[in-house]
């Protein structure tokens, strides 16, 4: 089984929150020791928090928060797994199982994989719970990678043919999924012909490299129209 990684943490949010309630290091470092039961931490060790020479453990991130009177997603990074999204938002394993109605033990190994398994029902209340946003909800399900399946196929050939497809993927409104859609597949199109419209090798080559970096792209498109 994996290891959780530490959450990604934001070591500028963490100093300048300091900074704010007049606190130094030391102080950090005893409201940590006396309040959350860390003994280990020194003022040493929050330096090196905030200057990201070391990353603070889950539990440890959860303490420093407390003592500097923030939200433990104050201090990270955006999030990306199952685990950070989480964190972020101050939850416990428990509280999110419940809330999806999955036993403990198997959201936590769901968790520990970063490999969400829950149904659609389940999906909805892991939504709601994290708050998740709707590319948050794309990723953190492991559909990012079926959708980008889906959306090169769908700027290559018949757009038209792969809205239902992608609506099972993404839940949007039909008529903004169906506009998006033939943006992606205008744009890919209309790229695609421009390189090719210089003539020679020259061209071609052109035109690969700018189907590429489109492609590689498409993800990042796809959710650029639709919040548009």
């Amino acid at each position: 089984m994996r290891q959780p990684s530490a959450p990604p943490f934001n070591a500028p949010a963490a100093r300048r929150l300091r900074a704010a309630l007049g606190m130094g290091p030391e102080h950090v470092a005893y409201g940590m020791r006396v309040s959350y039961g860390l003994p280990y931490v020194t003022p040493d060790l929050v330096i090196a928090w905030e200057r990201g020479a070391a990353v603070p453990s889950s539990p440890e991130l959860t303490a420093l928060a407390g003592v500097l009177w923030c939200s433990p997603g104050e201090l990270i990074g955006r999030p990306h797994t199952l685990r950070e999204h989480r964190i972020a938002r101050g939850l416990a394993g428990e509280d999110v199982a419940r809330a999806v109605g999955l036993d403990h033990r198997a959201y936590q190994r769901m968790e520990e994989n970063d490999d969400w398994r829950g149904n659609e029902r389940q999906s909805a209340a892991l939504a709601e719970i994290l708050d998740l946003s709707l590319p948050d909800f794309v990723s953190v399900t492991k559909r990012d990678g079926r959708l980008a399946g889906l959306l090169r196929s769908a700027v290559t050939t018949r757009w038209q043919a792969y809205v239902r497809p992608v609506a099972k993927v993404v839940p949007l409104d039909r008529g903004l999924l169906e506009d998006v859609l033939q943006q992606l597949h205008t744009d890919y199109q209309g790229q695609m012909v421009a390189s090719l419209s210089w003539g020679g090798n020259d061209a071609a080559n052109a035109s690969s490299e700018a189907g590429r970096e489109f492609i590689d792209g498409i993800v990042e498109r796809f959710w650029t129209l639709a919040a548009s």
